[in-house]
């Protein structure tokens, strides 16, 4: 994994997790729209966590959320 963009993935996952409760998911119920496990789901969030994840993923989740993937890129305005 390249280590410059560990910022970036802990930024993701935290707005990933502001969006899913904005919309009052739990991260099981997210994961389950995604098809992936809650554990995975929670390493996805977890803002120590090391966790990647595709393209396709980050789109199946936008959608989940109904959010656009830009929303889940711009890291500049939320309250993380």
């Amino acid at each position: 994994m390249n280590y410059s963009h560990l910022n970036e993935l802990r930024l993701l996952g935290l707005t990933i997790a502001y969006y899913r409760r904005a919309r009052g998911m739990t991260q099981a119920e997210l994961a389950e729209a995604v098809h992936i496990s809650r554990t995975h789901m929670s390493n996805i969030e977890a803002p120590n966590s090391r966790t990647s994840i595709s393209l396709n993923r980050l789109f199946d989740i936008a959608e989940a959320l109904d959010v656009p993937v830009k929303d889940l890129l711009d890291f500049q305005n939320k309250n993380l």
